[in-house]
Formats: structure tokens, C-alpha cells, sequence
């Protein structure tokens, strides 16, 4: 039988210890993000409380009860409209895509503090079997927008102004005119 030993330094083996320990706690924060996480489609929702709770947990305060619910399908097939939907979703940590072709419950609720809203505001919730599985908030106004779930900073409310005195008046390019009628040259008598 043969015995080898072989003298270790103690120093070197802290440094490798503590190097493996940087690089799994390196890989830990690369893999989470390294950022606080947001509810994602883990969000177990029972009941139309539930619902409004994860609402309420973004600082939204909506209606309690849906103003429309329904049956949707997520679609197989990509679309733009479906990619550009799912992009919105996938920067708030869900994606539709796994759940292709499944029926899903649409929840829609009246929210009633967006800030410097004046035409209404909707929050859509898309839930499968009591999970959230993605959603948005849906300015309805001419310059609306649909965002996240993510509360924007309140806005200070718009009080009509009347026009500032130095605003310009129609230039003569934004108003169409008539052309001069063509005049006769008058000839020397």
C-alpha cells in the first residue's frame, strides 16, 4: 500500500474557498437580477379579492368588481400585435408564449386614480387556474397609453389655461390661400 501527502497551504486553500463562494454568489445575483423582484405569474389569485389586492399592491385603486370578465384564447400562432403585447408582458416578468393556445379568464377593472387622467382608465388582468399570467393598465384618452402594472408618477392635474398672449397666429403657410386673380397690363395712353 502506498501513502502520498502533500503540504497544503492553508492560505491558498482561504483563497480558493473564498473565490468559489464570490463566484456562486456572482451567479446568484446574475440569475435573479440582482434586483428586487415584482410579482411575476407566481401571483396566486383566488377570488375577485385576490384580484384586487394585486392591483392595490401597485398603488392602484380600482372598482371592486370587474366591469367586464371574460373567456380569451392566447393565440398559437405570433402575430406583431401578439409580440408587440407580449414584449409589455415579458418586461413586467411574464410570457404569454408558454401559454399558447390555452383559454384563460380576462378581468377588467375601472381604475379610478391614474394620475392626470380624464377620459377612463382600465386595469387588465389575464389569469390561468388563479395565477396571473400577465396584464396591463389601459389609458382610453386620444394620447393614452398601455403600460405595465407599475404605477406612474402622479402627474400634477391639469387646470385649463387660456392661451399664452405669445402664441403664434396662423402663418400664411398653415392657411390656405387664393391666388391673386390675374391682372391686365395697363398700357401707357
Amino acid at each position: 500500500m502506498l501513502v502520498m501527502t502533500a503540504r497544503v497551504d492553508k492560505k491558498k486553500i482561504a483563497i480558493i474557498v473564498a473565490a468559489v463562494i464570490l463566484v456562486i454568489g456572482g451567479m446568484i445575483l446574475l440569475f435573479s437580477g440582482g434586483k428586487k423582484s415584482e410579482p411575476t405569474a407566481a401571483v396566486s389569485v383566488s377570488g375577485n379579492d385576490g384580484r384586487v389586492a394585486f392591483l392595490k399592491d401597485f398603488g392602484w385603486d380600482v372598482t371592486t368588481s370587474p366591469t367586464e370578465t371574460s373567456q380569451v384564447r392566447i393565440p398559437k400562432t405570433d402575430s406583431e400585435v401578439f409580440e408587440r403585447y407580449n414584449a409589455l408582458q415579458k418586461s413586467q416578468g411574464y410570457d404569454l408564449k408558454s401559454f399558447s393556445g390555452k383559454t384563460v379568464m380576462r378581468y377588467v377593472y375601472k381604475v379610478n386614480n391614474y394620475p392626470g387622467a380624464v377620459e377612463p382608465v382600465y386595469a387588465t388582468l389575464l389569469v390561468y387556474k388563479n395565477q396571473i399570467i400577465g396584464g396591463d393598465i389601459t389609458d382610453t384618452s386620444a394620447k393614452g397609453v398601455i403600460c405595465g402594472f407599475k404605477k406612474p408618477a402622479d402627474k400634477p392635474s391639469q387646470k385649463p389655461t387660456e392661451a399664452p398672449a405669445e402664441k403664434p397666429t396662423e402663418t400664411p403657410a398653415e392657411k390656405p390661400t387664393e391666388a391673386p386673380a390675374p391682372t391686365k397690363p395697363t398700357q401707357p395712353a
